[in-house]
């Protein structure tokens, strides 16, 4: 599978009735468990101050990434993503080899 960074923004619609928002909300809540389960999401941030997040999300492609992972969060009708493919850097402490 290979990693992307993801951006997510979500706007709820104005109108919308709270409960319609608490429960998509609640919702996105067990569909991001579900898919970290499957591998497809590695790690999940908010920035201080703000209502968007930043991840790192795993699929075999983007087209699987917007269409089989993206695409079945509850809130994503409301959400808009900035995809950035991320490939290994030889630098990468976190794998272990490089230099010390």
């Amino acid at each position: 599978m290979r990693e992307f960074l993801v951006r997510i923004t979500t706007t709820v619609p104005e109108g919308t009735a709270p409960q319609e928002a608490d429960r998509r909300r609640a919702a996105e809540a067990v569909r991001a468990r579900e898919l970290a389960a499957a591998g497809h999401l590695a790690r999940l941030w908010r920035p201080v101050g703000e209502l968007r997040s930043i991840g790192v999300w795993r699929a075999a492609d983007e087209e699987e990434l917007r269409a089989k992972v993206l695409g079945t969060l509850p809130l994503a009708p409301w959400m808009t993503f900035e995809i950035t493919p991320l490939e290994p850097h030889p630098n990468d402490p976190g794998d272990g080899s490089a230099a010390p």
